[in-house]
């Protein structure tokens, strides 16, 4: 039997439930941590960036009008379809990570268990941070979350999947859209990421995945006036502090670089909610009771 030749992948942006490549055509070469070539990741353009954030804008109202259990099904289905891809994405990651295949299964499991995580928090983080509130009158005073908006999600740079998934779980599941800058170094976990979100639930433009130059993106995205807020979790201090002042221009919500994002840091801690509520708006309600006699309220 003659050897075949093996079916190279082309890896490819993911923009509003679709796959284009970078509209300036340009690409990038990825290397393991010897690096040997890998793939070549297209190189996104500022072009690139205003697209994704058009198509998170445009995909905001149907997800974030959706009911909590909805987004919940659909995080859980993502999870089902990452188990079943685990072989692939432990490849990527020990790959673009160095890791042995333990480490890097380890690794994935995490991610997915992540996935699972954030599923099970959609319906529950509003009583969390939400609920009734005492108020001197007449009226009933609640308090209910909101998400933000459209996120612009710069990945952790060094931690190419689980922190990936740390970032971007608890922006999608609370109801905002994301665009997502993947690790620069480590693109490729992330662009297939990509694929599972386009064959599951998920409705296309809720999350958009660039690849390219961090900063090269990540400046028009700060910049943007129809991008809500900012993670500046794969940005360096000086990137960092450069989008900050970008985002101050429409007053966006920023949520700075934490010190897990670095080579020895530990992704797989329980997160807690603060990735959740970072993006979250708080809306209150007043609402007349009726008149109080002395026997109680009259409604």
């Amino acid at each position: 039997m003659s050897e075949r030749l093996s079916v190279l992948k082309t890896y490819k942006l993911y923009v509003g439930g679709k796959f284009p490549r970078s509209e300036s055509g340009r690409v990038y070469e990825v290397t393991d941590s010897k690096n040997n070539w890998l793939a070549n990741a297209p190189l996104s353009s500022r072009k690139d960036a205003r697209d994704a954030a058009v198509a998170a804008r445009k995909a905001f109202g149907g997800w974030s009008g959706a009911t909590a259990y909805n987004r919940g099904q659909i995080l859980y289905r993502i999870a089902e379809m990452l188990e079943g891809r685990r072989d692939q994405y432990v490849a990527e990651v020990a790959d673009a990570e160095g890791l042995s295949k333990s480490k890097a299964a380890a690794q994935v499991d995490a991610a997915i268990d992540r996935w699972v995580w954030y599923a099970g928090w959609t319906d529950k983080i509003a009583q969390v941070v939400g609920g009734g509130n005492p108020v001197a009158g007449p009226y009933f005073n609640l308090s209910s979350p909101e998400p933000t908006g459209v996120v612009a999600v710069l990945a952790p740079q060094e931690s190419s999947f689980l922190g990936l998934v740390s970032v971007l779980a608890p922006v999608i599941a609370t109801g905002n859209t994301a665009v997502v800058v993947a690790s620069e170094k480590s693109p490729l976990p992330a662009l297939s990421l990509g694929e599972v979100l386009a064959t599951s639930d998920l409705p296309g433009g809720v999350v958009n995945i660039l690849s390219g130059r961090t900063a090269e993106i990540a400046a028009p995205l700060a910049a943007h006036q129809d991008v809500n807020a900012i993670d500046l979790a794969g940005a360096d201090e000086t990137l960092a502090k450069e989008l900050e002042i970008a985002a101050a221009d429409n007053l966006k919500r920023v949520l700075r670089p934490q010190p897990v994002d670095d080579a020895s840091a530990d992704w797989s801690a329980t997160p807690g909610t603060d990735r959740m509520t970072a993006f979250l708006e708080t809306k209150t309600v007043w609402h007349p009771t009726g008149a109080l006699g002395a026997s109680g309220s009259s409604y």
